[in-house]
């Protein structure tokens, strides 16, 4: 059989466009997100090979913060370097950060009209039923022993009984993981490479698990700089708000509340969350619960990561706290998005060539799955947190509508395995219906 020859370096604008096409079209979730780069990387233009495709990926997903864009600015970069890795990861954002910016612009400017209230009244029980979806996925991935079911219990009392913060939640996990393996045989974790050498070289491919990339290896004084370009870059906002706005404190603490919460986001979106309402609604009254809720199913209908629903969250405090100025609101949108994502960029830039170097250790994979069964504990106190506000606002009062929609949702996602986003139409229409008939 002939050997197929690897396709050509592709040009930065080729690349770009289709970095702009995805991110207008990255609905699903990661793992839509993740299938349709892979489609067109490895799949159509064979610009990257399966292995190392699925090696970014691992990689990827070992990190805090969204996993589908940091893989998109990963294979960005391997493909046109630091300035592909930069497009690819902000065009994954920019679309639905704009998308979301409208969208909320349109809920606080028109959000207390009845027919819009009316559709959130049904909308409101299916993204309940996504997120207890979530506890699912994620409980299947990470609940392998009696040991993570415990850690996920604890996390659960911790966080919904003891208001313990959420960082400290996932480090101590982490503590717990290190504990166990440093006291654990690992060996049959190990993976036996002796017959690496045998595998299909790939050469169909323009980069392959041979191709050395010049720009991959690890150098000090380049992380060095890297990180002090993103201290920069991270300083840089807060000298604007100091120097040009009032209330500086509360953009001060935005920024820093939204950086904490990029570095701790194992697991998705959904794991931060939690925290996100705990910090947000409960202890800085930037908005209420309901708005939280809101803010989540707007985030279920654009493309991107979902994380993107922290910019609402930015967006509602920023309107909040300057008396409804949506130029505040933009302002604050645009700060969540910058803090949220800057670490990602770090993370690949400056971290890729560290951690990659642990990519096949045990150990660390071991740590981390503890990490991660922590989050699972914690999805299920935002599950319960948002069922209390949508199902009974009002204990011991139950509202039997939304609870009803809450269990159609979740057969018809879980069970019947129907689209999200169709879904999502047909709790919006469903809602409206019972408008216009009542």
């Amino acid at each position: 059989m002939p050997q197929i020859a690897a396709p050509p370096h592709p040009s930065f604008r080729e690349a770009l466009a289709f970095w702009l096409r995805l991110g207008f079209i990255s609905f699903g979730g990661p793992a839509g997100q993740i299938a349709i780069m892979h489609d067109f990387l490895v799949d159509k233009k064979r610009w990257i090979s399966n292995s190392k495709f699925l090696h970014a990926l691992n990689y990827c997903m070992l990190l805090p913060g969204p996993e589908a864009q940091q893989l998109a600015t990963y294979t960005g970069w391997m493909l046109h370097g630091v300035r592909g890795g930069l497009a690819a990861g902000i065009l994954f954002v920019l679309p639905s950060a704009f998308i979301l910016w409208g969208l909320s612009a349109l809920y606080v400017t028109y959000g207390e009209l009845a027919a819009v209230q009316a559709a959130f009244d049904m909308l409101k029980p299916a993204v309940l039923a996504i997120v207890a979806g979530a506890i699912v996925k994620i409980g299947k991935k990470s609940l392998q022993t009696p040991l993570h079911y415990a850690v996920a219990a604890l996390a659960f009392v911790a966080i919904y009984f003891g208001n313990i913060p959420f960082p400290l939640i996932i480090l101590s996990a982490i503590l717990i993981g290190v504990a166990l393996a440093t006291f654990t045989k690992l060996s049959k974790f190990r993976k036996h490479t002796a017959g690496e050498s045998t595998l299909d070289p790939e050469t169909e491919y323009l980069i392959h698990r041979n191709t050395v990339l010049p720009h991959t290896g690890f150098s000090p004084s380049r992380l060095a700089r890297q990180t002090g370009v993103a201290l920069l870059l991270w300083i840089l906002p807060l000298a604007f708000f100091y120097a040009f706005t009032t209330h500086f404190d509360f953009w001060k603490k935005l920024g820093l509340f939204f950086t904490q919460a990029a570095f701790v986001t194992f697991g998705g979106a959904y794991a931060v969350l939690p925290y996100v309402a705990q910090v947000s609604v409960e202890k800085f009254g930037w908005l209420t619960r309901l708005e939280m809720l809101d803010g989540l199913a707007l985030g279920e209908t654009t493309p991107g990561p979902l994380i993107m629903v922290l910019a609402f969250v930015g967006f509602m405090a920023s309107y909040n706290t300057f008396h409804g100025s949506l130029a505040a609101a933009t302002a604050g949108l645009a700060a969540t998005v910058f803090y949220t994502f800057l670490p990602s960029f770090l993370f690949i830039f400056a971290g890729a060539p560290l951690i990659e170097r642990t990519h096949a250790n045990p150990a660390v994979k071991t740590v981390l799955q503890y990490a991660t069964a922590a989050v699972a504990g914690v999805i299920l106190s935002l599950c319960i947190y948002l069922g209390q506000a949508v199902i009974m606002p009002h204990p011991p009062e139950v509202l039997w509508i939304p609870l009803a929609w809450t269990v159609t949702s979740l057969a018809a996602l879980q069970y019947f395995k129907l689209n999200m986003m169709i879904w999502i139409g047909v709790s919006v229409g469903i809602g409206l219906f019972k408008y216009w008939i009542t």
